[in-house]
């Protein structure tokens, strides 16, 4: 059984892979096996996580560049395919909005917001199946939020995208399948660099307040979603396709009441 917990000589594609749950799943797949291709807009941290993978023994590949440029996506594509071999994990980690009350947002926000988390990822799976057919087939996961499950006022453009994105899932799980498997996870609050940042600005009591709501009594890591993402692409899960496994801590709903007042 312990070798359907193996990835080895796959080739993965990471999005969003500098840093937080990027980095550390395509630490992960390293040491699963996997070769592994880092994108994201930041070159010296794709570069770090790329010399992280071949630490590892594995081919570590780094692709600076942005996502919402779709010729980009086009180029990595391409590029993986030929450095590579080909591919067969991808992990559309990249994404992410900021959401304003729903007078405040625009059409503008929320075609911005749509552009990254939905198109984006389409279009890399888009250009990405073919690859992966032609190896006999892949795994795509793609990660959501549990935000999407969640609709608590002033969170319109990130919840309203995230839901997209789980639904974008289980509709390609359909259509891809059964050669290429397609599943999200979706994260709750993860102490990525980003939050604990945003943790340091804000009172003391918020972390104790957040991990008090947490039925497993303490926030998140990015290893715990890379552990998630890694059950997707391993044989091991070989009889699963278009599910969403929540890695929230077992939070049944938003963390904050909402400070949004009444119109």
């Amino acid at each position: 059984m312990l070798e359907q917990f193996e990835l080895k000589d796959r080739v993965a594609v990471v999005t969003g892979g500098g840093k937080g749950i990027g980095a550390a799943t395509a630490e992960l797949l390293a040491r699963t096996g996997a070769d592994v291709v880092v994108t994201a807009r930041t070159t010296a941290d794709v570069e770090a996580v790329a010399k992280a993978v071949e630490a590892h023994g594995r081919r570590g590949l780094a692709m600076p560049g942005d996502v919402n440029d779709l010729g980009f996506l086009a180029e990595l594509v391409e590029h993986t395919a030929h450095e590579l071999g080909g591919i067969d994990i991808l992990v559309n980690n990249a994404g992410g909005s900021v959401s304003r009350p729903l007078l405040e947002t625009t059409v503008d926000d929320l075609e911005h917001s749509f552009h990254f988390n939905i198109s984006s990822p389409f279009e890399l799976v888009r250009l990405s199946v073919p690859h992966m057919l032609q190896r006999g087939g892949g795994s795509i996961v793609n990660i959501s939020s549990v935000a999407g499950r969640n609709a608590p006022r002033g969170s319109f453009t990130h919840s309203l995208t995230k839901a997209a994105v789980s639904q974008m899932t289980r509709l390609m799980a359909a259509e891809l399948s059964p050669k290429i498997r397609v599943n999200a996870v979706l994260p709750g609050a993860i102490e990525t660099a980003s939050l604990k940042t945003w943790l340091e600005r804000m009172p003391d009591n918020l972390r104790h307040q957040m991990i008090d709501s947490t039925p497993m009594r303490r926030n998140g890591t990015p290893e715990d979603v890379a552990a998630a993402v890694f059950y997707f692409c391993a044989p091991a899960s070989s009889w699963v396709t278009g599910k969403l496994l929540e890695v929230d801590g077992g939070v049944p709903g938003p963390l904050f009441p909402s400070p949004q007042p009444d119109l």
